[in-house]
């Protein structure tokens, strides 16, 4: 029996495409990705996010929407 994933691979493939749409070089927005991906693995465990949805995912959404709503990161 496969594994439910808990969340839509279309919108995870739409940030990733909206993610290199914006970016100017694609190998720097890729290392960007993977060193935030980084960093939240080694981060805390005590976060309530989904435990089935890998880092690298969770990056592309993160900085998706970072880029398409500048009000998350705030002042």
């Amino acid at each position: 029996m496969p594994k439910r994933l808990s969340f839509d691979s279309t919108h995870i493939m739409a940030c990733a495409d909206q993610l290199m749409g914006a970016a100017s070089n694609r190998y720097r927005i890729t290392v960007q990705v993977a060193n935030r991906a980084k960093r939240r693995r080694y981060e805390d465990f005590e976060m309530n996010d989904d435990p089935m949805m890998k880092p690298v995912i969770r990056a592309v959404i993160e900085m998706s929407d970072e880029i398409t709503q500048p009000e998350i990161i705030g002042d």
